[in-house]
């Protein structure tokens, strides 16, 4: 009996040392350097062709989840397309990672900041349908205004080059939250 109370009391000391550890450490990605890094992409977005045409692409949320560890992404473009990705900071490896997944096809990459301070991702995209993948690298820029711009690009082997895949301007929208 007594080794079960001893047993027990070392138990509940263990299981509260842990959780006070987790209290003390409650937001680990709230609180150290690099999981903001992506910040600036957070937010209700309209995005737009980035020229003068101004032409609608969709809208795009981009949310922070998990005491800050998880940036999701959910995309509806001006046709119904949908995507969703998934971004986190890996601060072993000192990396971004976007997952990326819409219908048909998922974009797989890795980076970091760019000295001027725009998140540029590269990897691959695979396509479903062809049973292939290609090269791909993505860059996210903010604009002095708050706008940020994305540009993509894939590699094209037959020609050996990049070429652009997709660029879209991002400009915030207000939510009415009903407040």
């Amino acid at each position: 009996m007594y080794r079960t109370a001893l047993v027990l009391s070392a138990l509940l000391s263990m299981g509260l040392a842990a959780c006070a550890n987790a209290q003390n450490n409650a937001q680990p990605c709230a609180e150290s350097s690099g999981f903001g890094d992506f910040d600036f992409w957070v937010g209700n977005w309209a995005v737009y062709s980035n020229d003068e045409e101004r032409q609608f692409f969709g809208n795009n949320v981009i949310s922070k989840h998990h005491g800050g560890c998880l940036l999701k992404e959910n995309w509806r473009s001006a046709g119904g397309n949908t995507g969703f990705s998934i971004n986190y900071y890996n601060n072993v490896t000192n990396e971004w990672r976007q997952v990326w997944v819409a219908d048909g096809y998922s974009i797989d990459y890795t980076g970091g900041l760019t000295d001027a301070g725009a998140m540029r991702l590269e990897g691959h995209i695979y396509n479903y349908a062809e049973q292939r993948s290609t090269p791909f690298r993505g860059i996210w820029t903010p604009q002095d205004n708050g706008d940020v711009v994305q540009h993509f690009d894939i590699y094209d082997p037959e020609q050996e080059e990049w070429t652009v895949w997709f660029e879209g301007l991002y400009v915030k929208v207000e939510v009415d939250d009903g407040q």
